[in-house]
């Protein structure tokens, strides 16, 4: 508290005291006023003493006051001065980095003034040594010049002439030289692969027919075929859609029919039926259904078991189907599934061979033809849609292109397809593979041939491919690009009219214009 306002407290209290003195000696006048005064001394002074412990108070309070103050002014400028301490440390520091930075300044325009002055001094030696090369070759061509008795122009084209004439000459050499060993080294080394390959494997081949003899246990099961009226016969011809062929052959009926699944279906259901005994439509039926699952599932077999002994796992279950179907499927006069699993051997001995990789190399070769299993209900080549396929059931794209390749279709990009085309020539071709003679091939070709040659404007006609495909040339004067389009349509339905033939032949019509000229 203020000591000022501790007195003024004091004075008023002294005030009162003593006006309360004097209303009681006046109220008390009997009193004496002795009393009256002695008491209001004893208020006076007993004002007094509490007014000196108040200023007493008061003095200790503002002591500790002004000691806490002194005490937070301290504390502040103490801390003030802390921190300019670690201002003035970090300038000071700031300036050494700086002094630093402009020393290593110094230092590099130093070295900067230096190689300045270098390369001009390298500069002026090398103009110097250009001056004195430039006046060296001025008087090497003044005196060629003079002993030729030729001017510059005609030095300088004598001289690339001579060049020109040696660097052919001896580049010429060069080059043959390397095609000569390399094309003996190619050679010896595929001649080599492909005839270790065709060695190593060498698989039967049987030639089926459209037809399928069943031999019967005696002659009155002819009769009980027949049925009364022929009504077993119509049923069984009905059931199976396969022909069956009763003659005078005897303890022999005949199966006949282009589909081989059918017919294999129908020669188990006979079979079935003869040895049951019981031989009727509604019993034809019946055996017929049931061998036709059961032959679902032998399909499925056929195509597990062809894609264990190649070592091709992983395939789709549709595509074993149709891998199966194949067993049954010939192309002329080859078994399908045959070629196909010997055409992923070589493919897989070849790759062997090469350093590549050989279990893709044979389930490109195994899968090449499975288009054939559907060919005959899509329309387009079987490549194609043996590529289609692969790519729906979920191979790889290596082995999509290698598919769609194998008859170049597609043009081949990868070693894989190309392995496959050679794969699928050595199996189409090799001895006793394929059941056309060689008289009805060369007759075919030379047909297909004729055929193209006979139309105006064909400068000359190609059958490549086995006879899958030809390519005619026309000459461009005569035909145009529209006409080329149109020609192609006419000579297919030329071929189609006038030529049998397995599958489909693919007509490529090539038209071209050629400038030259003689330089003499």
């Amino acid at each position: 508290m203020d000591v000022g306002l501790l007195i003024i407290v004091a004075v008023i209290t002294a005030l009162i005291a003593f006006g309360a003195g004097f209303v009681f000696r006046m109220t008390l006048g009997k009193r004496s006023l002795q009393d009256a005064e002695r008491r209001a001394k004893v208020l006076v002074e007993e004002a007094s003493r509490q007014a000196e412990t108040v200023a007493k108070q008061a003095q200790l309070e503002s002591k500790d006051k002004l000691h806490a103050l002194r005490q937070e002014f301290e504390d502040k400028t103490r801390d003030q001065k802390s921190e300019m301490q670690k201002s003035e440390k970090r300038l000071h520091q700031r300036e050494e980095f700086l002094d630093r930075k402009l020393d290593q300044l110094d230092k590099k325009e130093k070295e900067i003034v230096e190689r300045d002055r270098q390369f001009a001094t390298r500069e002026q030696s090398v103009k110097a040594k250009d001056e004195t090369l430039a006046q060296m070759i001025e008087q090497e061509k003044e005196q060629l010049k003079t002993l030729a008795g030729i001017d510059r122009e005609q030095a300088k084209e004598l001289l690339l002439t001579r060049l020109e004439q040696e660097l052919r000459s001896e580049t010429g050499a060069v080059i043959k030289r390397v095609e000569e060993e390399t094309k003996s080294e190619a050679q010896n080394v595929s001649r080599r692969i492909l005839v270790e390959s065709m060695q190593r494997y060498a698989a039967e081949h049987t030639v089926e027919s459209s037809s399928s003899v069943i031999h019967l246990p005696n002659e009155d099961m002819k009769g009980r075929i027949i049925g009364r009226e022929g009504r077993n016969i119509r049923a069984f011809e009905m059931a199976t859609g396969v022909d069956l062929i009763v003659d005078d052959t005897p303890d022999v009926v005949t199966l006949s029919s282009f589909d081989a699944i059918r017919r294999e279906i129908a020669r188990q259901s006979l079979e079935k039926l003869m040895g049951d005994g019981r031989i009727h439509p509604a019993r034809i039926e019946e055996i017929v259904e049931k061998i036709k699952k059961e032959f679902d599932t032998h399909i499925k077999q056929e195509g597990e078991k062809a894609s264990t002994e190649l070592g091709v796992q992983n395939v789709n279950p549709e595509i074993i189907k149709l891998i199966g179907k194949l067993r049954y499927r010939t192309s002329y006069g080859q078994n399908v599934l045959q070629h196909m699993k010997e055409t992923g051997f070589l493919c897989g001995m070849i790759a062997a061979e090469l350093g590549l990789d050989q279990r893709l190399a044979r389930r490109c070769g195994f899968l090449h033809d499975i288009g054939k299993a559907v060919s005959h209900e899509v329309e387009g080549p079987h490549a194609i849609i043996g590529g289609e396929l692969a790519r729906k059931y979920g191979e790889s794209p290596d082995v999509v292109h290698a598919i769609e390749a194998h008859h170049e279709d597609v043009a081949p990009k990868t070693l894989m397809a190309s392995l496959t085309i050679i794969a699928d020539s050595i199996s189409g071709s090799r001895p006793g593979a394929r059941g056309d003679t060689l008289e009805n091939y060369v007759k075919r070709l030379r047909a297909l041939e004729e055929i193209c040659d006979s139309f105006q404007g064909v400068e000359k006609a190609y059958a490549i491919q086995a006879g899958r495909e030809v390519r005619v040339i026309v000459q461009p004067e005569r035909v145009t690009d529209l006409e080329a389009i149109s020609l192609s349509r006419e000579i297919k339905n030329k071929v189609e009219n006038s030529v049998e033939f397995p599958g489909q032949i693919k007509i490529t019509v090539i038209r071209e214009t050629r400038s030259i000229e003689y330089a003499r």
